[in-house]
């Protein structure tokens, strides 16, 4: 036992020896000490880090003890040849013996690398699965193992092995051959994005059962979320840009490469440095515009998802999607591509009910098997609900990994807060509006039109029935008879397109795709919404207020300059109910109550009737008709 002590005593030193002279690290983070200590120890493990949190540390510095130990070689299994280039550079700037073997060496290197393999005189190789896998590898492998001489496997980017992750690739499923051929050899599988399905098929398929499991906080706190209804997105993402990043280095991600095209020509003639990336353009040039991006400071890369795993760049400084990505592993992948340096950066999105019905037809016309459709329809119904949500990002975004967000502390009172102060809902909590009556008529409509004709019909066509547009196709099919035809003239086609959203998001719609179009159905969730059992919360559009309010920044309106966040939030959805009864009473909002008045019941958080005596504004009568209902609103929105 004293021996085991003393040697864990020396690798503990030797670790954290290595982080300050050759990494230059002062302590290690989070973490990472405990990962390091555990694989150098020959421990299995799934590392689960944040993009930026120092996930390369938890192999290479094992690595090196490890080898200086006497243990051989350290094999990191890499799907990209950037990220191999640059970990293997800077390892070499570093002092240590790296190396990789990818299709940008010719024969004769990869000849040397293959030899200084041989004589184990390298720490690190990188490789990436359809090569490790290959015959001639694997003989390799076999050699160094039967000498001894195999330290350590690191699977990066482990999600890929994953058919339910967001970049799925079918040559990491081979690497279950590392476990049954090297089963005495340490692996580790990393990665900084997997929900709870996602990592348990890693775990299935890298027969990582008796690992132990070490998953960090999904939290990025310098990143700033903010997600907009999309209007004019290449307009929204100018001003976005020009306002908030003017000379910064960003990435834009687009759906389609004609959109990359168009948005790389549009942001360069208004003078900003941007540069295309899709598999459509020439290698050489993909990688030219990459090595510029990663180089030089303020380039803008716009980009399908093609671009992006495994660069390194520390100071970019946002990321905006011009289109709504398939899941949120995809979206907090690709924003997590900002403020790695741990500085203030910005995860911007513009989203739309196009987006959503577009993502659906991928997903119905794709050749998979149905239950992983159902399974990819119920992430994409996860991040719309993101979208559309009303309270803290930060909160459902963390929510989605499992992770419950205890957020900033108030320490007036000692307790933690559930908003972050960082997210566009948290620092401008949005208004709200009830569209459940909305949301009957759409519902109603779509079954409507599916009993006249017997078919389904999209989007469009339902809201030009519910709004009393008596277009060509509304009148060839006879829609004009229907009973909610013009049921909802008093509601814009912006405002609809918003309650579409939601009750696809709370799967009370589901849109269909076949043969190239997409028409909207009735589910189960339906008959609550259409008895009224469920209501349909919505926040205002954004889109024309979203440039004022990045602009100013301030609190809304001057009544709730000095509320806290949790007043805030309650000040808010105070409003929000304020305007549903001025509505319902046909009356201004302010003859409801002033917002004076709902500044001080927001402050004072009330849990009783008794603790709403006193308030300005509020006396006997209102407290009478309406007490009741605002201490519902007040608990419903209470911190917990």
């Amino acid at each position: 036992m004293k021996c085991l002590a003393r040697w864990a005593t020396i690798t503990a030193v030797a670790y954290l020896t290595v982080l300050r002279e050759i990494f230059g690290y002062e302590s290690f983070r989070g973490p990472q000490q405990s990962i390091i200590a555990h694989v150098g120890a020959g421990g299995d493990a799934l590392v689960l880090m944040p993009t930026g949190g120092g996930k390369s540390l938890c192999y290479q510095i094992p690595a090196i003890v490890r080898q200086q130990a006497g243990h051989g070689i350290t094999i990191v299994v890499s799907p990209l040849i950037a990220l191999m280039h640059d970990q293997v550079g800077a390892l070499h700037e570093a002092g240590v013996s790296a190396a990789f073997l990818n299709s940008t060496l010719n024969a004769e290197e990869a000849q040397d690398v293959e030899q200084r393999l041989r004589r184990g005189d390298i720490t690190l190789l990188y490789a990436a699965p359809e090569r490790l896998t290959t015959p001639r590898f694997l003989a390799q492998l076999d050699s160094l193992h039967e000498r001894g001489m195999l330290s350590l496997f690191a699977i990066d980017e482990a999600h890929c092995v994953s058919q339910w992750g967001h970049d799925f690739r079918p040559e990491y499923r081979a690497l279950t051959v590392l476990h049954e051929r090297y089963a005495g050899v340490p692996r580790m599988a990393l990665t900084a994005t997997a929900d709870a399905l996602t990592r348990a098929d890693i775990v299935e398929r890298l027969h990582l059962e008796d690992a132990q499991q070490f998953v960090s906080s999904f939290d990025r706190p310098n990143i700033r979320y903010t997600i907009v209804e999309k209007k004019d997105a290449s307009t929204q993402l100018m001003r976005f840009i020009e306002r908030e990043h003017e000379g910064d280095a960003g990435v834009v991600y687009c759906q389609s490469r004609r959109r990359v095209e168009e948005v790389a020509e549009m942001l360069l003639e208004s003078g900003i440095d941007a540069l295309p990336y899709h598999a459509g353009l020439d290698a050489k040039l993909r990688q030219k515009h990459q090595d510029r991006f990663l180089r030089d400071e303020g380039v803008v890369m716009v980009a399908t998802i093609a671009f992006g795993m495994g660069i390194d760049k520390p100071d970019v400084r946002f990321v905006a999607h011009l289109d709504m990505p398939k899941n949120i592993e995809g979206y907090y992948q690709e924003t997590g591509r900002a403020g790695r340096d741990g500085l203030a950066a910005d995860a911007w999105m513009a989203y739309g009910l196009q987006d959503v019905v577009n993502q659906r037809r991928m997903i119905d016309e794709s050749p998979a098997a149905e239950e992983f459709k159902q399974v990819m329809r119920g992430k994409l119904d996860a991040l719309l609900a993101l979208a559309e949500a009303t309270d803290c990002r930060r909160a459902r975004l963390l929510g989605y990994f499992d992770e419950a967000y205890a957020g900033p502390q108030d320490t007036s009172k000692g307790v933690y807060m559930p908003f972050c102060g960082n997210c566009d809902n948290c620092l401008h909590p949005p208004e709200v509006w009830d569209g459940t009556d909305a949301a009957r008529k759409i519902l109603s409509t779509v079954y409507r039109t599916q009993q006249h004709n017997g078919h389904h019909f999209g989007a469009g066509h339902t809201m030009d029935i519910v709004r009393g547009k008596k277009t060509g196709k509304v009148t060839q099919r006879g829609h004009t008879s229907l009973s909610t035809f013009g049921v909802g003239t008093d509601y814009s086609e912006q405002q609809l397109r918003g309650v579409m959203r939601q009750l696809i998001a709370i799967g009370a719609l589901h849109v269909h795709s076949e043969d190239g179009f997409s028409t909207l159905h009735l589910t189960a969730g339906s008959r609550a919404v259409l008895k009224g059992e469920v209501a349909i919360q919505l926040r205002e559009s954004t889109s024309q207020k979203a440039d004022k309010r990045s602009k100013s920044r301030t609190t809304p309106g001057p009544a709730a300059a000095s509320l806290g966040q949790d007043a805030l939030v309650r000040f808010i959805n105070l409003k929000a109910w304020r305007a549903e009864v001025a509505k319902e009473h046909n009356l201004p909002a302010y003859v409801i109550f002033h917002d004076a008045t709902l500044a001080a019941i927001a402050e004072r958080a009330p849990q009783a009737l008794s603790e709403l005596h006193g308030i300005s504004g509020l006396g006997v009568k209102k407290l009478e008709a309406y007490g009741e209902q605002v201490l519902r609103v007040c608990q419903s929105f209470a911190p917990h």
